[in-house]
């Protein structure tokens, strides 16, 4: 059983969304194996089905000064912020597979939740970040320690159709914090954001260095993990959606 992995780099939020819509398309029509594309966006605010406004603190103007674009989206949430540094998945997964934890015909979208995030706490471990999971707040988050309160360093989100994932989560690695003063993250008020950056321990060891690449290698390494299937490295779209192999 496999998933195909596939890294776009940086490329703007308009055309991540247009490869995901191919991806999901073909998914559908089973004319490839489950996918997880793996990428980075360009400034970028997003508006989930359950936002509210008022949580985007910017104007329109402040943000077309800055470059930064505005989308409604369809996946679940409030707002949240992309840019240059935050490594974001989307996986595009089939959920009537064959998955650990199955319950009934297919895995419940929330079971799917709880399992993207341990992926995520697993990446944080590996760059020596205790992390966790909050009850009532979807993400993941760091551990709590003398006066320092928890910290989110991932947000996550998807939407489901026919039983097929899209969207997913975001994982601050080298992100400038300071373009999340833009926004309410996830209309949360009383907890701050952080990074891989800024949490992980100073190391000699260049494999456990907060860097996009390794954070890259990590999420592959987790998420092949936890959903118990061998990932597989696909060099282009075009290579993807050709294969027509269903694995």
């Amino acid at each position: 059983m496999y998933i195909h992995l596939l890294q776009l780099g940086r490329i703007s939020y308009v055309e991540g969304l247009a490869v995901q819509e191919r991806v999901i398309e073909a998914r559908k029509q089973n004319l490839i194996g489950d996918t997880l594309l793996l990428l980075e966006h360009p400034p970028v605010l997003t508006l989930g089905r359950n936002s509210h406004r008022e949580n985007v603190l910017a104007t329109d103007e402040l943000l077309a000064s800055r470059n930064v674009e505005l989308h409604e989206i369809n996946r679940g949430g409030d707002v949240t912020y992309h840019g240059p540094g935050q490594l974001v998945g989307y996986p595009i997964v089939d959920l009537r597979g064959d998955w650990p934890g199955k319950k009934g015909p297919h895995l419940g979208p929330v079971d799917f939740m709880r399992m993207l995030e341990e992926v995520i706490i697993r990446v944080c471990y590996d760059f020596g970040i205790p992390a966790q999971r909050i009850a009532g707040r979807t993400g993941v988050w760091t551990i709590a320690s003398g006066n320092v309160q928890e910290k989110k360093i991932a947000a996550l989100g998807i939407h489901v159709s026919q039983g097929v994932t899209s969207h997913g989560f975001a994982l601050n690695v080298t992100t400038d914090l300071r373009d999340f003063d833009l926004i309410v993250p996830c209309g949360i008020t009383d907890r701050t954001v952080t990074s891989l950056e800024l949490e992980a321990q100073p190391t000699d060891d260049p494999v456990r260095q907060p860097t996009m690449q390794n954070a890259i290698n990590s999420v592959a390494r987790n998420f092949g993990r936890i959903f118990e299937r061998q990932m597989v490295a696909c060099d282009s779209v075009e290579e993807l959606l050709a294969s027509s192999v269903k694995l």
